[in-house]
C-alpha cells in the first residue's frame, strides 16, 4: 500500500475551464459536489500528479497552478504508470475506484490547450468513480490499493489426483496466467485444486468461488464426450450469461486443422461476478485455448464492471 499527498482539491462550475482550489471537496455518489463533471458516469473524479504538471511546465514555459488541467485532485508522489483500472484509493471514509487512464482530448474547448496547444490530461490524467462518499482536503493522504485479482484453477483427473502422473495441464494454465498478469502490471493470486472426476467436488468448488467473488475460474479436463466427461454439464447450467463466441472461434480455428478439436464441448461464461472457462485436459489444448482467451480477458473484466475501455 502506498500513500500520495493531496496538494490541492479543485472545483469548476463549467466544463472546459480551469478548476479553482478549494478548502475541501465533498465526494458524493455523483462525484464532486458542485463540480461541472459530476454525474452518474465513470469519470466523476479526475486526478493528476505533480510530476506530470512539472514536466508540462517546462513545455509551457510557465508555472502551472493546481487545477489548471481541470483535475479535481492534485497529488504529490503519484505515478500514473503504476495505476490500472479497478485499483482503488481511500482517504478516511472516502473510497474511489479507478475507471480510466487518460481520455479523449477536447482540443480548443480546453483552456490550457488553447494557450499551449497541448494538454497532459489525455495521456496522464486518472479518472475514478466514487464508491463511498466523504470529504477530502488539501494535505490529506490518499492510500493506493492495487487490485488483487483472484483465480481458481481446477484440474479434473482421476489418474493425476491419485498420483499416477503429474498434472501438466494445470501447471501450464497457472504459468500462462501468471505471465499474462505480470506483463500487464496486474496482481494475481491463484488457488489450485487437483480433484478426481467427482461431480460433487466440482460443484462445491464452483459454488464456493461464486460466493467468494473469485474473478476467474479455469478448469481443465472433462470437456469431451466420454462417460466421465461432465465438467461442462455441471458448469453450463450455473452460468448467468454464456459467452459462446470465444469457444466457437477456438473450435473453428483448430478444428480446421484437426477435426478432433471440434469434439470439445468447452464453454465460457459469467457466473455472478466470476468469469468461467472450461478447457480440455492437455497441455497442447491449454496453450491453444489460453492464447485466444487472454486476448479478451481484460476487456471482459472491464465490461463486467461497467467500464467502457477498448
Amino acid at each position: 500500500m502506498e500513500d500520495f499527498k493531496v496538494v490541492s482539491v479543485n472545483i469548476s462550475e463549467k466544463k472546459g475551464t480551469v478548476k479553482k482550489p478549494a478548502a475541501e471537496i465533498n465526494l458524493t455518489h455523483q462525484g464532486v459536489e458542485g463540480d461541472a463533471h459530476s454525474g452518474p458516469w465513470n469519470r466523476q473524479v479526475s486526478i493528476l500528479g505533480m510530476d506530470s504538471i512539472r514536466k508540462f511546465e517546462k513545455q509551457a514555459g510557465r508555472h502551472i497552478a493546481a487545477g489548471e488541467f481541470a483535475e479535481n485532485i492534485t497529488l504529490e508522489g503519484f505515478d500514473y504508470l503504476k495505476v490500472r483500472p479497478l485499483d482503488r484509493m481511500t482517504c478516511g471514509e472516502v473510497e474511489i475506484e479507478i475507471t480510466q487512464i487518460g481520455k479523449e482530448c477536447h482540443g480548443t474547448s480546453c483552456s490550457i490547450f488553447r494557450e499551449v496547444g497541448d494538454c497532459v490530461m489525455p495521456k496522464e490524467g486518472i479518472f475514478a468513480r466514487v464508491l463511498h462518499p466523504g470529504i477530502i482536503r488539501g494535505g490529506d493522504a490518499l492510500e493506493f490499493h492495487p487490485r488483487m485479482y483472484r483465480a481458481l484453477a481446477i484440474t479434473l483427473s482421476d489418474r493425476a489426483s491419485s498420483g499416477e502422473y503429474e498434472d501438466r495441464s494445470g501447471a501450464r494454465l497457472q504459468e500462462l496466467l501468471k505471465e499474462f498478469f505480470k506483463e500487464n502490471g496486474l496482481n494475481l493470486y491463484i488457488h489450485y485444486a487437483l480433484i478426481p472426476d467427482d461431480r460433487h467436488k466440482l460443484e462445491e468448488l464452483i459454488h464456493q468461488a461464486k460466493d467468494e467473488l473469485v474473478d476467474f475460474v479455469f478448469t481443465t479436463g472433462g470437456t469431451g464426450i466420454g462417460p466421465r466427461d461432465f465438467t461442462v454439464d455441471i458448469i453450463k447450467p450455473l452460468l448467468d450469461k454464456e459467452i459462446p463466441g470465444i469457444m466457437e472461434m477456438i473450435r473453428m480455428k483448430y478444428g480446421a486443422l484437426k477435426t478432433q478439436a471440434l469434439i470439445s464441448r468447452s464453454v465460457a461464461g459469467l457466473m455472478g461476478k466470476t468469469l468461467v472457462f472450461t478447457l480440455p485436459g492437455s497441455v497442447k489444448a491449454v496453450n491453444e485455448y489460453m492464447e485466444e482467451i487472454l486476448k479478451s480477458l481484460l476487456h471482459l473484466v472491464y465490461m463486467m464492471h461497467g467500464l467502457e475501455i477498448h
